[in-house]
């Protein structure tokens, strides 16, 4: 479905210095952007230490893209994602993009989960959004989804030709041309792309250096300017080696810092870390997770209901065992368990018959080996 008129807006073009860029970039550019990084969360304001009230992380590395009826790609895997609290909400986002070595856009979908509690009924009322985008031989095909509780879900789609999406650089693309530009340290004058706001719609992203060159860390500045006027800008501080040190959506109440201060050195390079970011698992307050926990217990409980029902033995076992515990009444019930299920009897011979069975039962004492 074709955006309605009034939403279209013009063509964004892409300058003659981020096409110039763009066809700079080589393997050995991108090799350097292959890592995983892993950020607090905290208040605006706040200092490395301070309380935590969430995660970022990103990383990238080289996977196959295979589509139906097309040969497998080798492209870049982009993936990133947050969790915490904000105002004691929860929240959570994903992101995971496939990105050609020239930072074309194949496929990316963007998911954003808000767990809010209702004001009138006092309950929790998880809101779900996802956008997903995939390239076509016509163009790119965008797809937003809603979900507020319980209601039906709400789809809207937005399809561009590719005459509108020459350097398109939605933000799993955005991402490794950040890494690119910390890793050479300097920002080209007149860097714009093409690029997709939150409603869908085609708009612009500016990228340009702030700061000195020289300084500690070098700061990118990113906006992306919609049709309604309004720009969201974020400054990025990246160290020499190209990770972030700091990032910050500009009037955004939290800010991401670098978790662990003690990976610099003198020369500013990052000790070795783990491939892939630890990341927080509060499973009872992810949406996500939740209800896959859900999802399996009920799989769980119906495979367990299934299997009792086709061994109906199962039940004159246990009777039999718990009515010999009873009797019992032993003061470790435990090791009365492993006397008891120790025991051999031949198959299909009633287990309430076991006290007739020459075999030792524990409803007759210790078996006679065991007496002194």
């Amino acid at each position: 479905m074709e955006p309605p008129p009034e939403c279209r807006q013009e063509t964004p073009a892409l300058t003659d210095a981020a096409a110039e860029f763009l066809s700079l970039i080589g393997p050995e550019e991108l090799e350097r952007c292959l890592f995983a990084e892993t950020l607090e969360v905290v208040a605006a304001g706040g200092r490395p230490g301070d309380q935590t009230r969430g995660q970022w992380w990103v990383a990238a590395r080289w996977a196959p893209y295979e589509r139906a009826g097309e040969p497998v790609r080798s492209c870049l895997l982009v993936q990133a994602g947050s969790r915490g609290r904000q105002d004691g909400v929860p929240f959570s986002s994903a992101l995971k993009a496939y990105v050609s070595p020239q930072l074309e856009t194949l496929e990316q979908e963007e998911q954003e989960q808000l767990e809010v509690t209702g004001v009138v009924m006092l309950r929790a009322h998880p809101v779900e959004r996802r956008t997903h985008m995939v390239s076509h031989q016509h163009g790119i095909t965008v797809t937003k989804t809603l979900r507020e509780g319980q209601e039906e879900m709400q789809r809207r789609s937005f399809s561009y030709s590719k005459a509108e999406l020459q350097g398109l650089l939605p933000e799993g693309a955005s991402l490794l041309l950040l890494r690119v530009l910390a890793c050479q340290r300097a920002v080209p004058p007149g860097l714009v792309f093409p690029a997709i706001d939150t409603e869908g719609h085609l708009c612009t992203s500016s990228y340009q250096a702030v700061g000195s060159v020289e300084a500690e860390v070098f700061v990118i500045e990113r906006a992306v300017h919609a049709g309604t006027g309004i720009s969201t800008v974020w400054h990025s501080s990246f160290l020499p080696s190209g990770r972030l040190a700091r990032l910050v959506q500009v009037g955004c109440p939290m800010l991401m810092l670098l978790q662990d201060e003690s990976i610099l050195s003198e020369t500013g390079r990052v000790k070795p870390r783990t491939p892939f970011p630890k990341q927080p698992l509060d499973w009872e307050e992810d949406i996500q997770l939740y209800s896959w926990f859900l999802d399996r217990k009920e799989e769980l409980q119906a495979s367990h209901s299934t299997y009792i029902q086709q061994h109906p033995e199962l039940q004159a076992l246990l009777a039999d065992f718990l009515h010999a515990l009873l009797l019992q009444q032993p003061h470790d019930p435990v090791s009365f368990a492993v006397q008891f299920f120790s025991f051999q009897h031949p198959p299909g011979t009633p287990f309430t018959s076991r006290a007739a069975s020459p075999l030792p039962s524990p409803l007759h004492g210790r078996p006679p080996a065991d007496r002194e």
